[in-house]
């Protein structure tokens, strides 16, 4: 006689699985829907707190070979979904709502910063999430030349329509003015366009809004702090000394407005040799220092890659033309550490009770 197979005895077995950022099992954490038993076949959902979660490939292996210990389970069929918590923080300058706002600074121009911001927000779109890009580098908008935007759409109303590219919406300064045309702004004209870009911008509803600042530690990055409560900064710094320096004081500036630093990317790391060595054109092990002294996670290193510059110029960010290139591997990877980054500290906060992703 076959033991009849009970909803009971597969959340059981999945009770036995873990989330591996979380700390808990998927059924403490409510992450298992539609259960459904057909004679000796189990299906059931697991909904992630990130379409880019780092362990999506083990959790769907855990599950399933938890599940299929029951007696009687002859296949068993896991869909994985994702349902991204919000922060919590309130963005009343934007129409609909932005789950998490995720800002990428360095302290100095010229070390990958926009390139680091575009290809995190392309991996992320790819993976499934609604992600937006808003380019707040005012003086030098490079974003829509990384992403081959030329215009925006057709605004809508008085409103302004993001352009589409690579599966995220985008807006820059440098689609609403004249190519070439400087802009000579103070303060408060910086304040006012970026405040415009989140209040008159349809944005709909996001799970990541990533925010490329302007280098540096000037009213850019100060009024974007104070119009947009941000979930957290991401830093991008070259392993050489005098980056470093700049970057520990855009870190130090973040930790000053209360803004939580998810993490240091280092990019242009190495370059790989034909002969499989790697030359440190700029030194080596800087950004994991820096993360060390300041007691801030070190989120990974980014290799030295011509097609990253050969993308950049033509609209073709890495992780899409390359993705299995190892500079892609590791933005890729970079991503998943902010978005498990960003849901357990989302997570964290609206739970002084046991956690339920699905409130």
């Amino acid at each position: 006689m076959t033991n009849k197979i009970t909803k009971e005895a597969i959340l059981s077995a999945l009770g036995t699985v873990q989330e591996p950022d979380l700390g808990q099992d998927l059924v403490t954490l409510n992450m298992v829907k539609d259960v459904e038993i057909e004679g000796d076949t189990v299906s059931f959902t697991v909904m992630l707190t990130t379409p880019a979660c780092p362990f999506r490939a083990k959790i769907e292996r855990d599950s399933k070979q938890a599940v299929m210990t029951i007696d009687g389970v002859k296949t068993v069929h896991v869909k994985m979904d994702s349902d991204v918590p919000n922060d919590g923080r309130m963005r009343g300058l934007v129409k609909m709502p932005i789950r998490n706002a995720i800002a990428v600074g360095s302290g100095k121009g010229g070390v990958g910063k926009s390139t680091v911001a575009v290809n995190l927000a392309v991996a992320l779109a790819k993976a499934g999430a609604r992600v937006g890009l808003m380019d707040a580098d005012i003086y030098g908008p490079n974003i829509p030349t990384m992403l081959g935007v030329e215009k925006l759409p057709p605004p809508d109303g008085q409103r302004l329509i993001p352009a589409d590219a690579y599966g995220l919406k985008m807006i820059s300064m440098g689609l609403l003015v004249k190519p070439g045309q400087p802009l000579i702004w103070r303060g408060p004209m910086l304040n006012s366009a970026i405040r415009q870009f989140l209040g008159d911008v349809e944005w709909g509803e996001l799970d990541y809004l990533i925010v490329d600042l302007p280098p540096g530690t000037g009213d850019a990055s100060l009024s974007l702090a104070q119009a947009l409560p941000l979930s957290g900064a991401v830093i991008v710094t070259l392993p050489q000394m005098v980056s470093l320096e700049d970057a520990g004081r855009g870190l130090n500036m973040f930790k000053t407005l209360e803004v939580p630093v998810l993490g240091i990317v280092e990019n242009m790391s190495y370059l790989d040799m034909p002969d499989g060595s790697r030359m440190d054109l700029f030194g080596s092990g800087g950004g994991e220092r820096l993360a060390k002294a300041t007691e801030t996670d070190f989120l990974g290193m980014v290799p030295i890659d011509q097609n990253v510059r050969i993308g950049g110029d033509s609209g073709k960010p890495i992780v899409d033309s390359h993705p299995d290139s190892s500079v892609a591997v590791a933005l890729t990877e970079i991503s998943q550490k902010i978005a498990a980054k960003v849901s357990v500290a989302a997570l964290s906060m609206k739970n002084e009770m046991p956690i339920n992703i699905m409130e």
